[in-house]
């Protein structure tokens, strides 16, 4: 009994470390974020299953470009502790596979988007992905703007998938603005929380490139404030109720204090409290954009 275990941990153990070089939880928010896109756009003259070819083509893209990264920062990815165990740094897969992976998964995402969805999102999320992984990614080792510059293709699924249905109004870009504002909080709870591990990678993130935090701070402040204007913006623009309204007003508070409190204490505690509660903002607002839409 004991022997088999360890076959099938041995056997399962290669297939879990494919899935985690694809980046699984950001996979898992772009496809949600693309499928409200798609939700909230005018998808009466398209059928379900462009929703689908359009989820599998961005699943294979995001994917590919995920290994890709992970390609790229094998090295650094030895020598800070989140990310030690990746399957790069672990040895689990070789670093020939992950570049092959990474380059088909791209090529097989862009093909199905181009031939059964269509020009528009094909080039969004080619776009997204290329940024990704040809300027975000070596852009970590050059300047602290890489997060701003990393959160374009982190905002672009809703408006790819907005794409889908053949238009893109300025609802989408409502979307994409949210999306964009979100991810430097988020981002820079993180970057504050693991600094000396960032530091030890050789990654100019800012909280590494001035280390007293008060551009981070100003930073945290000034993207949570956009975050909130560009939710209440699309009560305006994009015929939402008074529910949606009073919820994302509600909501954004509930962040807002959040980041007040990590920048007044500068503790990673408070970092950590800032993160948890930008993964419970966004979701919840994406439910209260569908709650709206169906009532």
């Amino acid at each position: 009994m004991k022997a088999n275990t360890i076959q099938m941990n041995f056997l399962m153990q290669p297939i879990s470390a494919y899935i985690e070089l694809t980046k699984p939880r950001i996979l898992t928010m772009v496809l949600v974020t693309a499928a409200m896109g798609y939700f909230l756009a005018d998808n009466s003259e398209t059928s379900v299953m462009v929703l689908l070819y359009t989820l599998c083509g961005m699943t294979f893209s995001v994917g590919g470009s995920g290994a890709l990264n992970q390609y790229i920062e094998r090295e650094t990815d030895k020598k800070m502790h989140r990310t030690l165990n990746r399957p790069l740094p672990q040895g689990l897969i070789p670093s020939w596979q992950a570049l092959f992976i990474g380059i088909a998964l791209i090529a097989i995402g862009t093909a199905i988007l181009f031939f059964l969805v269509n020009s528009a999102t094909t080039l969004l999320v080619l776009l997204a992905a290329l940024s990704y992984v040809l300027i975000y990614t070596p852009l970590k080792k050059i300047t602290w703007w890489n997060t701003f510059v990393g959160a374009i293709p982190g905002a672009i699924p809703p408006v790819a998938g907005w794409a889908a249905t053949g238009e893109i109004s300025i609802e989408a870009w409502v979307l994409f603005g949210i999306l964009f504002a979100w991810q430097h909080p988020h981002f820079y709870a993180i970057a504050w929380m693991y600094r000396e591990d960032y530091a030890r990678g050789g990654f100019k993130m800012l909280p590494v490139v001035e280390p007293d935090g008060k551009s981070t701070f100003r930073q945290v402040i000034f993207y949570s404030l956009v975050m909130i204007i560009c939710s209440v913006w699309l009560f305006f623009v994009g015929n939402m109720g008074y529910i949606y309204l009073v919820g994302a007003i509600f909501l954004g508070g509930f962040f807002f204090q959040k980041a007040l409190v990590f920048c007044r204490s500068k503790q990673k505690p408070e970092a950590k409290k800032l993160l948890k509660a930008s993964i419970i903002y966004l979701p919840v607002l994406l439910i209260l954009i569908c709650m709206d839409k169906l009532i």
